[in-house]
């Protein structure tokens, strides 16, 4: 079974498309995450995770879920992950969810995705074409993937050096705490009021008042679900989106089939 969390589609892409291959299910964790639920997610075929990176490991709140989640049923567990171009230390946190779930490590792969940051200056948005470019990429790279998986065999994913891990453990939690803020998000008079931007939030941490939304100042991952979700594009992050193209991998089906 392939399991996702996904905030603009690029993760998804990947997982679909691997469980097509490999003609398994694929279940999205958007909702057991929003709802605390770590009930039993059973599989007799190997367990493939699919998970984004954010600040050069896996995203916090999920990988806390994978480690408690209850996964029952095969002892085999892969792990893919998507990136803007660095997976970071991402493997290190693979190994540990599948140490923690006392599960046999198939190994770690990743793919280069279209960026969709775009509440920073310091990674600017690839051209359209671009974009098209790494998501032909990525489908020209998994054929390969999914045989392996099919026969059982490890996949591989590139060397990661200690002095990645040395560099990235300490600074990453610093990173989150004074960047990854929740309080200059605003929705502007285009809002329609529709609630998209709260139920794709993986941390609750947007309510709908008076038909518009109002971030909380605690939880925020800067997963960039909020504003690329928008049906108006009606959400901003101070001053440094305004003008930004949203990024949904969706937004790509025509250009890639």
């Amino acid at each position: 079974m392939v399991l996702y969390f996904s905030a603009t589609g690029n993760t998804e892409f990947i997982a679909k498309r691997i469980a097509n291959g490999l003609n398994d299910e694929s279940l999205n964790l958007l909702k057991r995450i929003k709802n605390h639920d770590y009930s039993e997610i059973h599989s007799d075929k190997p367990f493939i995770i699919c998970a984004p990176i954010y600040v050069c490991e896996i995203p916090n709140f999920l990988y806390k879920y994978l480690k408690n989640v209850k996964l029952t049923g095969t002892k085999q567990i892969y792990f893919i992950l998507t990136s803007g171009g660095y997976s970071g230390i991402g493997k290190h946190y693979c190994k540990r969810i599948a140490r923690k779930q006392k599960m046999k490590y198939m190994g770690t792969t990743d793919f280069k995705m279209p960026r969709n940051y775009i509440a920073s200056n310091a990674y600017p948005l690839l051209s359209h074409e671009e974009n098209v470019q790494r998501l032909k990429d990525s489908i020209s790279k998994l054929p390969p993937v999914i045989e392996r998986i099919k026969e059982g065999k490890k996949i591989k994913s590139r060397y990661v050096w200690q002095f990645e891990y040395l560099i990235i453990k300490p600074f990453t939690p610093i990173w989150i705490k004074v960047k990854l803020r929740s309080d200059k998000f605003y929705s502007t008079n285009e809002c329609i009021g529709c609630g998209k931007c709260a139920l794709v939030c993986p941390f609750n941490n947007i309510e709908i008042k008076d038909k518009k939304p109002v971030w909380g100042l605690t939880d925020c991952t800067h997963c960039m679900a909020c504003v690329s979700n928008c049906p108006k594009e009606a959400i901003e992050y101070g001053e440094i989106t305004k003008g930004k193209e949203r990024f949904l991998c969706s937004k790509y089906k025509n250009d890639i089939e």
